[in-house]
């Protein structure tokens, strides 16, 4: 796995100060994408275990809120496959840090995978609190949307959906 870039002191992308992790490759190549450079899987740096550790190292400041995961395209099978080890870290060493993520795919069609794709989803989604689901729609492009850029595009509260069986919006 590829990333892009690394923002240490992120407040666009999540509640709080985070670190978001902008990571590289994405199969939905929305019209209007901010970031069309992360479309492709080998744009930016390997992401290493050395990387890794940096995230891990920036994370433990008593003023990061938490981790955002975004691109290119986070829950493409082979970047998440990569990203589980940090998050697996992440929630040993850091249980009280947040995880975000950004993805095109929609909560329905992530719960819709099989076999090894869809166990490594709903171990994401153990640790996740925010997804923020449905590829860009240039159409219905918002600025004034807290967190996302498109009216299409949903905040979901994972927790809370898991829960309750349906789908939970974040209160904003």
């Amino acid at each position: 796995m590829h990333y892009g870039e690394i923002k240490y002191f992120d407040i666009a992308n999540g509640p709080g100060i985070r670190v978001s992790l902008f990571i590289s490759g994405c199969p939905h190549a929305c019209k209007g994408c901010f970031n069309e450079a992360s479309w492709n899987p080998s744009f930016g740096e390997a992401f290493t275990e050395e990387v890794e550790e940096r995230i891990l190292q920036a994370l433990d400041k008593k003023e990061i809120q938490g981790l955002t995961l975004l691109g290119g395209e986070p829950l493409v099978p082979e970047n998440l496959h990569a990203l589980l080890p940090l998050l697996r870290k992440m929630k040993e060493r850091l249980p009280e840090k947040d995880l975000w993520c950004f993805s095109g795919y929609r909560y329905e069609e992530l719960m819709q995978r099989e076999g090894k794709e869809k166990e490594e989803i709903l171990e994401l989604f153990s640790q996740l609190s925010v997804l923020v689901d449905g590829r860009f729609h240039l159409e219905e492009k918002d600025l004034r949307l807290l967190f996302r850029g498109s009216r299409n595009q949903r905040l979901i509260s994972i927790p809370e959906t898991l829960e309750s069986g349906k789908i939970c919006l974040y209160a904003e």
